[in-house]
C-alpha cells in the first residue's frame, strides 16, 4: 500500500475519533444530567449551550472543541510529517483535521448527531494557516458585533478563508474547500431562516448559569 494512502487513512480515523468525542454532549450529561440535543434548536453546539446551559458551559465547550481540532492536527502532522520533505505539504494534518470536523458532526459516540463544527473547523484552519484564520476570526467578530447573527458570521468568514488560500498548495485548498463546504451544508437550516428573517440573534441576557 502506498505511503500517502496509509497517511489518509491512519489521519483520517484519529481525527474522526478525536473530533467524535463531543464535548457539548459530554458536559450535558455529566454537569447538567441532560443532552444538550434536547433542548433549544437541538444542536450539539457552543452556542445552544449558551442558550440551554449559560457562558461558563458554553466557554468550556468551546475549549474542547478547539483543542480536539488541535490535536488531530497535530498528530496528524507529526506522526506522519511531510508527505516530501520541503514540501510544505502534510496529507496527515489535513485529513485528521478534516475528519476531527466530520467526528464532530458526526460523532460516532453518540447516535452520529453532533454540532455544526464551526470551532473544530476554525482550530484546523488555524493549524493550516494561522493568518488567513485570524483574518477570517477578525471578520466573524466584526459581522457578529454588527448582525448579531452567528450564523450569518460563521459562513461569511468561512467563504473568506478560501479566497485567501487560494494560493495555497492544491491539498490544503481542496481540504479547505471541504470543509467551507461542510460548514453551508449543515448552516442550510439557519440560512432557510436569515432569509424569513426569523433567524436568532446571538445574546448574552437571560442565558441560564447553573
Amino acid at each position: 500500500m502506498p505511503f500517502e494512502i496509509i497517511v489518509i487513512v491512519f489521519s483520517s480515523v484519529i481525527g474522526y475519533l478525536l473530533g467524535s468525542v463531543n464535548t457539548s454532549i459530554i458536559i450535558g450529561k455529566l454537569v447538567y444530567k441532560t443532552d444538550v440535543r434536547e433542548h433549544g434548536s437541538g444542536n450539539a453546539g457552543a452556542t445552544n449551550v449558551l442558550r440551554t446551559f449559560g457562558k461558563k458551559a458554553a466557554l468550556a465547550v468551546v475549549a474542547g472543541d478547539f483543542l480536539k481540532g488541535v490535536l488531530a492536527c497535530l498528530i496528524g502532522r507529526y506522526v506522519f510529517g511531510e508527505i516530501n520533505p520541503g514540501s510544505g505539504i502534510f496529507l496527515g494534518e489535513y485529513f485528521a483535521g478534516f475528519f476531527a470536523v466530520i467526528g464532530h458532526n458526526w460523532p460516532a459516540y453518540f447516535g452520529f448527531k453532533g454540532g455544526k463544527g464551526v470551532m473544530t473547523s476554525f482550530a484546523v484552519i488555524l493549524m493550516f494557516s494561522p493568518m488567513a484564520a485570524l483574518i477570517c476570526l477578525g471578520a466573524f467578530i466584526v459581522i457578529v458585533a454588527i448582525t448579531r447573527y452567528v450564523s450569518l458570521g460563521s459562513m461569511l468568514s468561512a467563504i473568506l478563508f478560501l479566497i485567501i488560500i487560494f494560493n495555497e498548495p492544491l491539498p490544503m485548498l481542496l481540504i479547505g474547500t471541504a470543509l467551507v463546504a461542510l460548514i453551508i451544508i449543515r448552516h442550510s437550516a439557519n440560512i432557510k431562516r436569515l432569509f424569513a428573517g426569523n433567524e436568532k440573534r446571538l445574546t448574552f441576557k437571560n442565558t441560564k448559569e447553573r
